[in-house]
């Protein structure tokens, strides 16, 4: 059983300027630039803001950003990959998955719950690396103990000897080489008997009022003796056992009271909400069925954006500034279609290009997780080695282009469709494969796709 140091969090964003960051979001999402420069502005006005008097900065709100552009083009990816590099608390969310009160649907302050149950787990993972050590510690020990039990306390009067009895240095010489054993994982097949908590009570939800996520009452607070069971003996491997003592001991060590209330602060100084399709609320009332709620909406996420409290299980959340950003494709509608209200929280707006070919060819080859390089690395666990000739890459390209054209235009998630009809034939032979060294060139590309896609209805199913 190896026992490992985990590795430490990425130094903070404190210091990137925002071409900086721009170069990062470039590592993984190709060509627009300009959402790129707002979404930059946006975290380096934020991280502005932090060096400012706490009176000051009160009344600096984050300027949301609207993103409108078609479906795959990397409006999501972006504010995904910003969230990332500035280790923020980060939600996406679809704006038609809410309705008005009164209607089926979730309540919109749940954007808000759910960002808060986010940063408590960030946070909780961070305090467990930094109690990790401490952890590992103690759960060896306690492993040793079911290992080698230590002896029994004499029940004769201590002896007027200083030194102590032979029997505990001997029970402490063969601790340390079970000690040793252990980290070598020389007592793997070895089983120990662990006290496990039972979990009898079942889970349930309390229902009542308007909406679900109005109650939130914590049962296990108020019946703590009830809801946690009884023990029970468990025989599990050593390995198993490490695992499972480790997580007691870093339960026992994170102060989740604490974690509540970082969790909290982050959320309200740093967290990030996508509300995605938000072009499918735009539009007014007049007419019958989902339009009538379509205003009723936006004027129940208005309070969100504008700053309003939020109560949570882990206290009071103020949403003065988070950072939205929203996108749209706005085909049918457009931005001028949401109320003036919800239009003024959206001072920044940028429209992302549709992707070219010359896009997908980079999208293709460039990014860190670039499509090629993942289907490389997955091939490669069969022992294949693929390898793609950049007339290949620019013939796949080309026709995710003529798709899009002809059919509707998703964007670069057409290259996960091209690329999965592609690569069919080799996925599912390829550990039967002799050779073991697949080239991917022109004419391989035109062989498994050129068919489908000259039929136009076979392409619209298939492609």
């Amino acid at each position: 059983m190896a026992i490992t140091l985990p590795e430490t969090l990425a130094p903070a964003t404190d210091s990137m300027t925002p071409r900086q960051i721009v170069a990062e979001l470039d590592k993984h999402v190709i060509g627009q630039k300009d959402a790129k420069r707002a979404v930059a502005i946006a975290l380096r006005n934020r991280m502005r803001r932090q060096k400012l008097a706490p009176e000051l900065a009160e009344e600096i709100v984050p300027k949301n950003i609207l993103m409108i552009g078609p479906t795959g083009v990397g409006k999501t990816e972006i504010a995904r990959r910003l969230a990332k590099l500035a280790q923020s608390p980060f939600i996406k969310v679809e704006a038609s998955k809410f309705t008005e009160v009164g209607y089926v649907g979730r309540d919109v302050e749940s954007m808000v719950r759910d960002l808060v149950e986010l940063s408590v787990d960030m946070v909780r993972e961070e305090k467990l690396e930094d109690v990790h050590a401490k952890a590992e510690q103690n759960a060896e020990e306690r492993l040793l103990d079911l290992l080698l039990p230590p002896p029994r306390a004499s029940m004769e009067p201590p002896s007027q000897n200083d030194e102590p009895p032979d029997r505990n240095e001997s029970w402490l010489h063969t601790r340390e080489k079970f000690r040793e054993q252990l980290r070598d994982g020389r007592l793997d097949h070895r089983s120990v008997d662990i006290d496990v908590r039972e979990r009898a009570f079942p889970s349930f939800e309390v229902v009542t009022g308007s909406s679900i996520e109005e109650i939130d009452i914590n049962i296990k607070d108020m019946l703590p003796g009830l809801i946690q069971g009884r023990t029970r003996k468990r025989r599990m491997k050593v390995p198993e056992a490490f695992d499972h003592l480790m997580q007691e001991e870093e339960g026992k060590l994170v102060d989740m009271d604490s974690v509540s209330r970082v969790a909290v602060e982050r959320v309200e100084q740093s967290g990030i909400i996508f509300v995605d399709e938000i072009d499918k609320i735009a539009g007014r009332e007049g007419g019958q069925g989902p339009d009538v709620s379509r205003e009723g909406v936006q004027r129940d996420i208005l309070p969100i954006i504008e700053g309003t409290t939020v109560n949570t299980k882990y206290g009071m959340v103020r949403t003065d500034h988070i950072l939205f950003i929203a996108a749209g494709a706005f085909h049918v509608s457009k931005p001028s279609d949401l109320i003036p209200e919800l239009q003024g929280r959206f001072p920044i707006r940028v429209e992302l290009e549709p992707l070219g070919k010359h896009d997908f060819v980079r999208i293709l080859t460039e990014p860190k997780n670039a499509l090629v390089k993942q289907y490389t690395a997955l091939l490669e666990t069969e022992g294949i080695t693929l390898r793609f000739l950049d007339e290949a890459i620019d013939r796949i390209a080309d026709f995710a282009t003529i798709v899009n054209e002809r059919t509707e235009n998703i964007g670069a998630r057409r290259l996960h469709t091209v690329m999965e009809r592609l690569l069919d034939e080799i996925s599912f032979e390829g550990p039967d494969l002799r050779d073991k060294m697949v080239t991917i060139d022109r004419m391989y590309v035109d062989q498994m796709l050129s068919v489908i896609v000259k039929n136009e209805d076979l392409s619209r199913y298939i492609l």
